[in-house]
């Protein structure tokens, strides 16, 4: 597979659980059951794809150090996505805060994923 369809399949994964995701927070609690699990199974396939295509591009050389640093930042904000995401989906905790925190983790995974990933496929055109 070619390196630019390689990272379209994570990043269109990306953005639709981020769309999904801005519906989600414009339909309010309850959340409707279809929507939740086509966002929770977007962001799981995305997270999976992604962790792949880091192994397949770090499998023949590591890479830059900044770049590895990056991708585990980024994986600690998925991680910390799957639970604010969890604990946004419970009826009896307030939402306000974490739906912040869900949202800056979102971007701040986001780029330094994408980030990392200019620097680990640029490095071999």
């Amino acid at each position: 597979m070619g390196r630019s369809i390689s990272i379209l399949i994570p990043a269109g994964l990306f953005v639709l659980t981020l769309a999904f995701g801005v519906w989600l927070g414009r339909a309010g609690k309850p959340y409707g059951g279809a929507l939740l699990n086509v966002h929770k199974l977007a962001a799981l396939a995305a997270v999976v794809v992604t962790a792949v295509l880091t192994y397949q591009v770090l499998r023949g050389s590591p890479g830059p150090t900044n770049a590895i640093a990056l991708l585990v930042f980024a994986g600690v904000c998925f991680l910390a996505l799957f639970a604010t995401g969890a604990l946004l989906s419970a009826t009896s905790i307030d939402r306000t805060i974490l739906s912040v925190v869900h949202g800056i983790l979102t971007v701040l995974a986001l780029i330094a994923a994408g980030i990392a990933f200019y620097l680990l496929l640029g490095r071999n055109p």
